[in-house]
């Protein structure tokens, strides 16, 4: 499962309802994306290693941005950024669990609720 940058914040800012998720999935994946975006809230530089050995402790992979999945993003940026809001990273993140067949865990339904052939699972805080 492919965890969405809020469902990873929300573990961070003590949820257990997202720890939990993120400890029962056996095979952890996160977008490159979204390690940049977590690791962008960092308060201090203990908080960002913190974080990085969190990831580490709990063997996320990180995914990179490959060719496929930037030519992916762009088509759905085009599909979706007027009608939907869908935003740069968002579509990345999506293109991503599209082409590795992932679903994605989310809370954000506004924007990947229209994407066709992303199977995304709704985190609810």
């Amino acid at each position: 499962m492919l965890f969405d940058s809020d469902v990873l914040i929300w573990m961070f800012r003590g949820s257990r309802k997202a720890a939990q998720m993120i400890l029962d999935e056996p095979e952890r994946k996160m977008s490159i994306i979204n390690y940049m975006e977590v690791l962008q809230g960092a308060k201090n530089k203990i908080h960002l290693l913190t974080m990085k050995h969190n990831f580490m402790h709990l063997h996320f992979d990180i995914l990179p941005v490959t060719e496929a999945i930037s030519h992916r993003a762009s088509i759905l940026v085009e599909e979706h950024a007027l009608f939907d809001g869908l935003h740069v990273t968002d579509a990345l993140i999506a293109a991503t669990a599209c082409e590795h067949h992932l679903t994605l865990c989310t809370a954000n339904q506004k924007h990947m609720k229209n994407i066709a052939g992303l199977d995304f699972l709704l985190f609810t805080p």
